[in-house]
């Protein structure tokens, strides 16, 4: 007669029923057992021999077995968390039940998704950090658990904030903070913690100002030093854009920040309206007269 096992893998499997039969079997099975740890399944009957079979997705472990006595698996043996099928065959008999193998409980490994890696200061909710627990045998840890995120840069601000898991997986949203700089992003759990780098950068222009003076033929503008609206220096090469208006004539210059400042030679025109902007953020007019 054809052993069911001499079938493909996944015909075995279609011919086993479902978990309930486990509690009709004579088998002795643990009703769980955590991944990589050592467990036995006592087998039924006096003397004689059996195989034993552990059969799971990817794996199938086979032990010749003494009947009446127990079947040792070693710790490490069955790492990967899964529904697995028991069978037990001795002679023309066979013996059907299951196992259930759950993640370690301890956490080993942790995936840490950080976003984005550079971003302006003082925006809400823009940092995000979506964290996945495994155990020391990549089986992601489903059963909730804190996770602790922290941001923190050289200043030593810091934001913390600790979330449960949900299906192995904890996720949040921090603002960034008002100070431009690198930024520590950490996620800790059970003592196993990983980071990633944030770096913030100066917002848009704010209170953008400049002043006007006689220089020769021309008008020569310049900017006070340019910052955002939380006192940072904004970054060189920012684009400002200087307009003079005169009659119905207009002239328009866009001139980068350099050294923190920008500055441009303009025609002198009487009466001409000057005005200074950075993108979408105005700075002040200047009515020029000689």
């Amino acid at each position: 007669m054809k052993r069911p096992w001499a079938l493909p893998l996944f015909a075995v499997l279609l011919a086993f029923e479902p978990v309930g039969r486990a509690q009709e079997s004579a088998l002795q099975i643990p009703s769980s057992v955590k991944a990589g740890s050592a467990f036995a399944i006592g087998i039924p009957g006096r003397g004689g021999k059996g195989s034993l079979y552990l059969i799971g997705l990817g794996q199938v472990i086979r032990r010749n077995v003494q009947l009446g006595a127990s079947a040792e698996f070693a710790a490490g043996t069955v790492s990967s968390a899964g529904h697995y099928f028991v069978v037990l065959e001795a002679g023309s008999s066979q013996e059907q039940g299951s196992l259930e193998v759950a993640p370690a409980d301890q956490p080993a490994n942790l995936s840490f998704l950080a976003r984005p890696s550079r971003l302006p200061v003082k925006l809400q909710n823009a940092i995000t950090g979506a964290v996945y627990v495994f155990d020391a045998y990549h089986n992601l840890i489903t059963t909730p658990r804190p996770v602790s995120f922290e941001l923190s840069n050289p200043s030593g601000k810091e934001e913390q904030r600790t979330v449960n898991t949900r299906d192995g997986a904890a996720w949040v949203a921090l603002d960034s903070g008002p100070h431009q700089g690198v930024d520590k992003f950490v996620a800790q759990t059970g003592g196993v913690s990983t980071s990633r780098v944030v770096e913030q950068v100066p917002g848009d222009p704010c209170g953008l100002k400049m002043t006007a003076k006689q220089v020769g033929r021309d008008v020569e503008l310049a900017t006070d030093p340019v910052r955002d609206c939380s006192g940072n220096a904004v970054t060189d090469g920012t684009i400002v854009t200087f307009t003079e208006s005169y009659g119905n004539a207009q002239s328009t210059v866009d001139v980068p920040i350099k050294h923190g400042i920008a500055k441009v030679d303009l025609p002198d025109h009487p009466g001409a309206t000057i005005s200074v902007a950075s993108g979408v953020v105005p700075g002040n007019q200047i009515h020029w007269e000689k």
